[in-house]
């Protein structure tokens, strides 16, 4: 802070000793010009307070918010309809850095409004991970990545690793059905993002919401592969092309092959409009440039990595379980609450009985692959593929 000057006005008197100064100065002084000095005083006093006060305010309001250049491409800071303000405590480097484990690998999801709700799917979605098979610990590499406000607001409530993603124009709060424009946005938003974590360097495993982690996946995944994924159907090779990927669970490794081929699956929308990313990956997972690319892909067993379009058959094996193949909020819940009391059960059971695989699971009951196909049945929500 500048120290504050005279005024211009003020006299100034010989140096002289303390005591022959003071006598002077007082003897000078007429009662007139002893009054003024007083309001000058004062009124200097109350302009250093009141610039100090604000330099304080300046500084406190600094350390709530970043600067400018922290912000500088990063999409952190968001306001809503009513004009309220939620911002991310991090960017998303920061995110990445403090979730992830020590070969800069993390588990990513993604949530909205519509499943973020008390009691729905991100609810039984870490209920899993809880009740797992040494899979607690998983919980410490987990990023939510919230796609609407409030979503990000029970994130904050309920985990450690939240990020808002930035959906510029785009609400993505309520229910997306199946194959809606709506929908298709939210699915090549998600394969957008996912690039910019490659390209920052970091190994991701994403995964539905509404899928089950009862195993540790980690040793079941191939050493080999820069980028592997579930099935909705498994023909029983791990190379085989012919194989049904379903996009809401894969393993990727962060390198120039993975993030080229991101790149190539998301500018491929434009190639195959109106279809969403499962059936693009379909379509280019034959194309030459993969191969010339040198991007090593392997498909996961359903024995392992079961959904309800082919659920794991052993208990003992299963490591994650992907309640698709289903349509309706409500149908969904139901089949995945049994799913979570059939582990539950199985994990009472005696290590001999669990050899035996005396037990299968209960699902599906109200999610069906052949009620898909009726007629008369209502289109797919969101992350059902």
């Amino acid at each position: 802070m500048s120290r504050a000057t005279l005024p211009p006005n003020r006299r100034r008197f010989p140096a002289t000793s303390h005591r022959h100064a003071t006598s002077d100065f007082s003897a000078l002084m007429l009662p007139e010009s002893t009054h003024l000095l007083r309001r000058r005083i004062v009124a200097a006093l109350l302009f250093i307070f009141f610039s100090f006060s604000c330099l304080l305010l300046f500084r406190t309001d600094n350390s709530r918010f970043p600067s400018s250049n922290s912000l500088a491409g990063q999409s952190t800071v968001f306001l809503s309809k009513d004009s309220d303000v939620i911002s991310n405590e991090y960017s998303l480097e920061n995110v990445l850095n403090k979730a992830a484990m020590e070969d800069k690998t993390v588990i990513l999801t993604t949530l909205n409004e519509a499943w973020a709700a008390p009691n729905s799917i991100i609810d039984l979605f870490l209920e899993s991970f809880r009740i797992g098979d040494r899979t607690r610990w998983l919980l410490n590499h987990l990023i939510i990545v919230a796609l609407d406000q409030k979503a990000f607001i029970r994130c904050q409530a309920r985990h450690t690793y939240c990020y808002l993603l930035a959906t510029d124009a785009i609400d993505f709060h309520e229910e997306a059905y199946f194959m809606t424009p709506h929908y298709l946005k939210m699915m090549w938003k998600r394969i957008d993002f996912l690039r910019s974590v490659l390209e920052l360097g970091y190994n991701f495993v994403f995964t539905d919401a509404d899928i089950m982690w009862f195993r540790d996946p980690f040793p079941r995944f191939h050493k080999d592969a820069d980028f592997q994924i579930a099935c909705d159907h498994f023909t029983g090779s791990f190379d085989d092309v012919q194989n049904r990927p379903n996009g809401g669970f894969n393993f990727v490794k962060s390198n120039n092959r993975s993030i080229e081929f991101y790149k190539f699956w998301y500018s491929s929308q434009e190639t195959y409009p109106g279809y969403h990313d499962q059936d693009v990956l379909n379509f280019i997972k034959v194309d030459p440039f993969i191969s010339d690319l040198g991007l090593k892909i392997k498909f996961l067993d359903t024995a392992n990595f079961g959904g309800l379009c082919e659920p794991s058959k052993d208990l003992n094996k299963v490591c994650t379980m992907h309640a698709n193949c289903c349509y309706g909020m409500n149908t969904k819940l139901n089949d995945i609450r049994i799913m979570l009391q059939d582990w539950k059960y199985y994990l009472t059971l005696a290590p001999s009985l669990k050899r035996m695989s005396i037990i299968s699971w209960r699902v599906p009951q109200k999610c069906s692959l052949d009620s898909l196909k009726h007629p008369g049945s209502p289109e797919k929500s969101v992350q059902e593929n």
